[in-house]
């Protein structure tokens, strides 16, 4: 249906992808995986025909309809909202346009009634006549409330306008859906409608995304991009990436016998293909990865930071008390009657419909700032590292990277370059990259550089307010085992999924009217009926 054929670019001397040769079929959905840097968001620009490339060529089959999710979040702003949604599929757009125009005519003539006719029998083919209630259901799926449709584009909030762009793409069932990130900004029950749609979605769909749970939800193919290639495989991304892992130690393992090599490979393709029944996808795809293959996979040239959180001391049974704490921000009531007592081994999800909420928390009980009642206080053998959703006042100076983290250092031990560089270079910031000016990084290098500045604290209370954010899916991986591995207590909220199901054994929801508090997966909070209906009386 869309095929590359012998895809090159190159910027100056920086080849991003080198006769690259794949197809994309009908009734399969894509995961595009690389490196930060090798070009996924390049390659969707490509195939959409937004980017040409330095030579090669992509084909759509002929009559075929090609959707790309919008990243430009005020390209409609002019726009009512339904209208905005229509425009999704333009061939139907612009006949309902032309169809308008016709009917409006004052001096409307007996040709202009047969040319409407004409027009019209086209526009039933398409759909047209139902096009508008189609339009609305879809919004109101999406959490956009009827009395929202007619209104314009830039009267709604961010998290709003990117749900109408979101309708937008699957309006109309293309045969080509195309998305970059089509999680960001979407809460968890959006996130899971649009699973349920994508994993049911009879036509092709190509997404990168850096939400692994929405990868495996969604994906029966990955496309990696590697070594300037894109080679596919079968299977979602925990296949691929358990796959490269057990690939890369097998080839390590040079002494290994063959026998015991290929029995370690059945039983990982066993457990991949009984957990293909247990997918949202629909029968079709799960035929389509019934069959995986692991023998195709290669050793990724990906490198993973080590990420390993150690304590100084194991704190004793009293970790934090939280009695009574309320706030509000420019008048809003944005949380009151918190009563929290933290127990040891406690890894908490914290989790509030306003994310400004969740970091006013955190700011409190890092001592940042007051709350206008109530009062807290950490257990004497505690100790605390706080990774904050916003870093930029970290890095206002012009320190290369070694004397940035030196900063950080208790010890005069700790302060020696070398121990610096080990911390450093668990983040892969090697050689010359650790001198690297501080205040020049990307927002994904912050973030690691705020990770070797709390694996040096060495602390036992980890506080982590949205861990992934600009985080490669490399990172997020590794950061994710450390969580999983991590011995001591926990505070963390997240909008990636597989984070919170895997790491979290406790959900406190704090809301403007109390605290939820349950001791169970977040896959249980989530499914939790009683759960539910306490939320939306919560939120009254």
């Amino acid at each position: 249906m869309l095929t590359v054929s012998n895809l090159s670019v190159q910027f100056g001397k920086r080849i991003l992808f080198d006769e690259v040769n794949t197809k994309f079929t009908q009734g399969n959905c894509y995961g595009i995986i690389g490196a930060n840097g090798s070009g996924k968001s390049t390659f969707l620009k490509i195939l959409s025909g937004d980017f040409d490339p330095t030579s090669g060529s992509v084909h759509l089959d002929k009559g075929k309809r090609m959707s790309v999710l919008s990243q430009d979040h005020f390209a409609f702003d002019e726009f009512p909202v339904l209208e905005t949604v229509m425009m999704g599929n333009k061939p139907l757009f612009e006949l309902k346009k032309e169809l308008d125009a016709i009917y409006a005519k004052p001096d409307f003539s007996e040709e202009d009634g047969v040319k409407a006719g004409e027009l019209g029998a086209d526009f039933e083919e398409m759909g047209g006549w139902t096009a508008e209630s189609n339009a609305a259901s879809l919004l109101s799926s999406l959490g956009i409330k009827d009395d929202k449709h007619d209104v314009l584009v830039k009267d709604l909030d961010g998290k709003a306008k990117v749900r109408v762009l979101l309708a937008q793409a699957l309006f109309g069932n293309p045969d080509v859906l195309i998305m970059d990130e089509p999680t960001n900004d979407l809460d968890f029950e959006t996130i899971d409608w649009l699973e349920n749609f994508l994993a049911n979605y009879d036509n092709t769909v190509i997404v990168v995304s850096h939400d692994r749970h929405f990868l495996d939800a969604v994906c029966n193919k990955i496309s990696d991009i590697d070594f300037s290639k894109i080679n596919q495989y079968s299977g979602n991304y925990s296949f691929w990436y358990e796959s490269s892992q057990l690939a890369a130690k097998q080839k390590a393992q040079h002494n290994k016998k063959a026998e015991d090599k290929k029995k370690e490979l059945e039983e990982f393709i066993r457990r991949f293909s009984a957990n293909v029944a247990k997918s949202k996808q629909t029968t079709s795809r799960k035929k389509m990865i019934e069959k995986l293959n692991i023998t195709d996979i290669k050793p990724s040239s990906r490198r993973y930071p080590a990420i390993i959180f150690e304590q100084d001391r194991e704190a004793g049974d009293q970790i934090l008390h939280v009695e009574n704490l309320s706030k509000s921000i420019d008048g809003e009531v944005i949380f009151k009657n918190i009563d929290i007592n933290l127990a040891k081994g406690d890894k908490v999800m914290l989790l509030s419909k306003a994310s400004r909420a969740v970091t006013a928390f955190y700011e409190i009980i890092i001592g940042s700032d007051k709350p206008d009642t109530g009062d807290y206080k950490w257990g004497i053998t505690t100790s605390q590292a706080y990774l904050p959703i916003e870093n930029q006042n970290f890095f206002k100076n012009d320190l290369n990277l070694v004397d940035w983290l030196r900063q950080y250092a208790k010890t005069e031990e700790e302060r020696e370059e070398v121990n610096i560089r080990g911390f450093l270079g668990k983040m892969i910031f090697s050689g010359d990259e650790a001198l690297k000016q501080s205040n020049v990084l990307s927002g994904g290098e912050k973030v690691r550089c705020m990770l070797s500045r709390m694996m040096m604290t060495r602390a036992n209370v980890l506080l982590i307010d949205e861990p992934t954010n600009h985080l490669d899916l490399e990172s997020i991986q590794a950061f994710n085992n450390a969580l999983k591995n991590y011995k001591g207590n926990i505070i963390f909220s997240t909008h990636d999924h597989e984070f919170a199901q895997t790491v979290a054994n406790r959900i406190i929801e704090i809301t403007p009217n109390g605290v939820i508090d349950r001791y169970m997966t977040f896959d249980e909070y989530l499914a939790d009926k009683k759960v539910k209906e306490l939320r939306n009386k919560m939120y009254d």
